[in-house]
């Protein structure tokens, strides 16, 4: 899986706002539903989440 200029901007938005991450990668979806409520209980989680859904797909 190669990584492309897209990939790096949404790390730095998942870095910034998780929740922005997984939308930029996967729409409004569930794994966007669990985002947020990750980064809810705590920004952590929802950060390494986000790393997770932009890495995966």
């Amino acid at each position: 899986m190669a990584l492309t200029c897209s990939d790096f901007c949404k790390f730095l938005f998942a870095i910034i706002l998780p929740p922005l991450g997984v939308f930029f990668e996967r729409g409004c979806t569930s794994d966007l539903f669990i985002n947020i409520l990750l980064t809810i209980l705590g920004f952590i989680p929802g950060v390494i989440h986000a790393f997770y859904i932009i890495l995966k797909y």
